[in-house]
Formats: structure tokens, C-alpha cells, sequence
């Protein structure tokens, strides 16, 4: 009997987006009797099936070995860890982007074609999009550069890049929990290691949505200095709505105010924007940037929270600042605020991501020393990409498994038992064919086998 026997997907994604052979090219030589490449996709594998450390990750390889080969243990994962210095994560981040080329050109060559996003029923085809947040891990002990956190606890405030097109995470910075929501040298450089690992087709227009951290203004003038003749960068970002910014919004004569929609079209009933763009100009600031301001009816959580000038008006005010002037002709209406508007809150998705990562191996770091706890987040992130090529190569037309968060994939698809049986000298994993899943793990199995393998 075979318990976690969804593990045979995850290895032959590995194998099938080249992942293997991508960390082995780039991954210097080993004493070790098992070279470093498999080592790492082993401690990713077991990342993804739910180890917390390194001795539950060594139990799933030792249990899976009659079925997948002989495992690390957790002493060489311990020993592997620390050798992924500088040098090696980047290294390593060249292997990741072969792979994401090699499994953009997949999607792009299936039939459902590569996702892009989708606002407001208009499709921005051609616009790569980059999600930027960051999220608080929490830790019980006093670990290696742990701090207090703006929320009050203890532990680390890693600040990260996804591509909101495909939910991969394209970089990660581990920092001290009392770093800076609104550092900009640390954005600066998450995003520039996130566009290192587009592939070169898909830098030709790019869209970076931030919150309110990303308002400073060295990281404004950054991304406005991004654009090139050959590459159009685009971006918004949330924006600190203080006395001056009030000042301007009372200003606005009533009839600017236009309704906003909603993710689904529909208008929102309780939100308006409009454009501050032309009756004020944040002195200092490039005079390229555009401010939306939006206007919501406040809930009772927000109650508490609101100026004096929010309570006279009974409206609670945001602001959004961006360089969009036209998308392009592939996007209609594009310059309208209430396409601005929806664009940006579609940024909300990236607290998906957040949540995907701490399922998939980050929501406590098992080390003291930051070194191994920088290394083990780098493993957990290729873990979380691993999950997501499954659902893309080998999933996308089960509808619920294509969308299932890691713990749910786990249940359904990842933790089923089988039986390991031989017959004419063939290995053959039986799945008890009353289980819900059990087609869907065939067709998966059968779908990614269908991948050539990487040359």
C-alpha cells in the first residue's frame, strides 16, 4: 500500500517541465551519493504534500521510495539548505525561469491559449501582470532576525511578486518582521528579480498592481522608468489619503462622481470614483500620474476608523495612482476611472496567493538560523509553482481541481492511498475506483505524460 500516492504527479511535472534537469545544469556538482537536484525537488515534493519540516519531508521520501527511488534524508536536506547561498538561489532562479518559459509556451500552445486576465469582460491580451504584497509570518520562539510586526506579533515580513495570470510566485524576499511596508529599495529589487523570471515574449507589456506600500516615491519614479520603446510598463498602485488629499476630494463638484463597477459588471451600490487628476497635482510628484479617488458607504468595521472629514461627508475615501492613460486598442475603455477602479481592486486576488503559500509551506519557518529559513522559503515557493503547473498542465479541464487550494488538492487528489502491484515486469499503481478523484488522477497522469520531454 502506497499512502500520498498523488506524489507521482508532482514528480512528473517535475519531469515534464524540465524542473529536474533545469536544477541539475544549474546546480554545481556534489559529493553526496544523490546529487543536489533530486535532493531539492525530494524536500519540494514533500513541501507540497504538506511536510512542515524537514524530518516530516524525510518520511514522505523514505515512505515513497519503493515507488519513486531512494529519498534524502533529513540530515542531507539539512546540509543542502545550507549550501543555498546567494550564488545558488540565483542559480537556482535561472532553472525556475526555463521552466516558467517552457510551461508558458505549453499553455500557449493548448487550447484554452495562455490566461490572461480578464476586467470587465475585456481580455488584456499581450499585459503580464504583477501582483506585489507582502504578509507577516508568525514564530513562538526568538529565531535568527524574527521581530515585532506592525500587527503586534513576532517573527518575519517577507514581501513577494506573483504573476496574476498563471498564480505563480515569481519572487520572494525573506525580511526581519519589523522591515518597512513601504521600503522601496526592497521593492525595487522583489520586482526586479519577478521580471527576470518572465520569459522574453512576455515583457513586452506589463502591468504592476501594488497596494499602499508601494506610494513612496522612489519606487514611483522606478516603475515610470521602466518603460522603453520596446517595453510598456504599466502600473497602480494604492496612494495615502491624508488632510491635503481631503482637501482636493471636497473640491470635487458632485457630478464627477460616477458609479463604480463590480468584478462581474454589475454596479456597486455603495461605491462611486471619480477622476481628481485635473482639479489637483500632489506637489513633488511626476507629473506623468493619474489619481482616481473612490468613495464607499462605510461598514461597521470601519466605523472606528474614520477622520473627522469622512464623518461629516458619511463617506470612507481611497486613492489609487497610476500612469494608465489607454491600454491600447486590444482594450476598450481603459481610460474610463471606473475601469481604473476595477483593475486595481482586482489586485485583491494576491491575498489568494498569500493564503497558497502559507498552505504550501511558509506559514511557520522550521529553523532558528535565517539562512536555512531564507533557503526553506525558496523550496516552498518552487512547491507552490509545482501545485499550479499540475492544475494548468494537468488539471485544467476538471473544473474543481484546476481551482483548489492546496489544502483541498491535498484531500481530493494528493493524499489518495493506492496499491503498488507487478505484473509482466511492470509496476502498476492500482486507485480504488470508488474514490470521487480517481478518473481525474488518471486523465491527469495521462495528460501530462502527453508533454514531450524537455530537450
Amino acid at each position: 500500500m502506497v499512502g500520498h500516492a498523488g506524489a507521482v504527479l508532482l514528480h512528473r511535472v517535475a519531469d515534464r517541465t524540465g524542473l529536474v534537469e533545469g536544477l541539475r545544469g544549474m546546480l554545481a556538482a556534489s559529493p553526496w551519493r544523490l546529487d543536489r537536484a533530486n535532493v531539492l525537488v525530494s524536500l519540494v515534493v514533500g513541501i507540497a504534500l504538506g511536510a512542515r519540516n524537514l524530518r516530516q519531508a524525510e518520511l514522505l521520501a523514505r515512505h515513497h521510495a519503493v515507488l519513486l527511488g531512494e529519498g534524502a534524508s533529513d540530515s542531507t536536506l539539512w546540509r543542502m539548505l545550507g549550501e543555498i547561498d546567494d550564488r545558488a538561489r540565483h542559480r537556482i532562479a535561472k532553472a525556475r525561469a526555463g521552466v516558467r518559459a517552457r510551461v508558458w509556451e505549453l499553455l500557449a500552445d493548448g487550447d484554452g491559449g495562455f490566461p490572461w486576465l480578464v476586467i470587465l469582460g475585456r481580455p488584456l491580451t499581450g499585459w503580464t501582470v504583477i501582483d506585489m504584497d507582502a504578509t507577516v509570518i508568525t514564530c513562538s520562539s526568538r529565531k535568527e532576525r524574527a521581530a515585532g510586526t506592525y500587527k503586534g506579533t513576532w517573527g518575519f515580513h517577507p514581501l513577494a511578486a506573483w504573476c496574476a495570470n498563471t498564480c505563480e510566485c515569481l519572487a520572494m524576499m525573506l525580511r526581519p518582521g519589523n522591515a518597512g511596508s513601504n521600503t522601496a529599495s526592497e521593492h525595487i529589487a522583489v520586482l526586479g528579480d519577478a521580471l527576470t523570471q518572465l520569459p522574453r515574449g512576455y515583457r513586452r507589456k506589463i502591468l504592476i498592481r501594488l497596494d499602499g506600500a508601494g506610494a513612496s516615491h522612489a519606487l514611483i519614479e522606478h516603475l515610470l522608468s521602466l518603460s522603453t520603446t520596446r517595453r510598456k510598463v504599466a502600473f497602480t498602485s494604492g496612494f495615502t489619503v491624508t488632510a491635503v488629499e481631503e482637501a482636493a476630494i471636497a473640491d470635487l463638484p458632485e457630478h464627477a462622481w460616477t458609479a463604480a463597477i463590480e468584478q462581474d459588471g454589475q454596479v456597486d451600490p455603495v461605491a462611486q470614483v471619480a477622476e481628481l487628476t485635473g482639479l489637483w497635482r500632489r506637489a513633488g510628484w511626476p507629473d506623468e500620474l493619474r489619481y482616481i479617488a473612490r468613495r464607499v458607504k462605510p461598514s461597521r468595521r470601519h466605523a472606528k476608523k474614520l477622520t473627522q472629514f469622512e464623518k461629516a461627508t458619511g463617506w470612507r475615501y481611497q486613492l489609487v495612482v497610476t500612469n494608465i492613460r489607454d491600454l491600447g486598442r486590444g482594450v476598450p475603455g481603459s481610460h474610463h476611472v471606473y475601469f481604473l477602479d476595477t483593475l486595481h481592486r482586482q489586485h485583491a486576488v494576491v491575498e489568494d496567493r498569500v493564503r497558497t503559500e502559507k498552505a504550501t509551506g511558509i506559514r511557520s519557518l522550521p529553523f532558528h538560523g535565517y539562512a536555512r529559513n531564507q533557503a526553506w522559503l525558496l523550496a516552498a515557493n518552487i512547491a507552490s509553482d509545482l501545485i499550479t503547473y499540475l492544475q494548468l498542465l494537468g488539471l485544467q479541464q476538471e473544473a474543481e481541481l484546476s481551482v483548489a487550494e492546496p489544502e483541498s488538492l491535498r484531500a481530493m487528489l494528493l493524499h489518495i492511498p493506492a496499491r503498488l502491484t507487478n505484473h509482466a515486469r511492470t509496476r502498476v499503481l492500482k486507485i480504488e475506483q470508488s474514490w470521487p478523484w480517481a478518473k481525474a488522477v488518471v486523465e491527469a497522469w495521462e495528460r501530462l505524460g502527453a508533454i514531450p520531454a524537455p530537450a
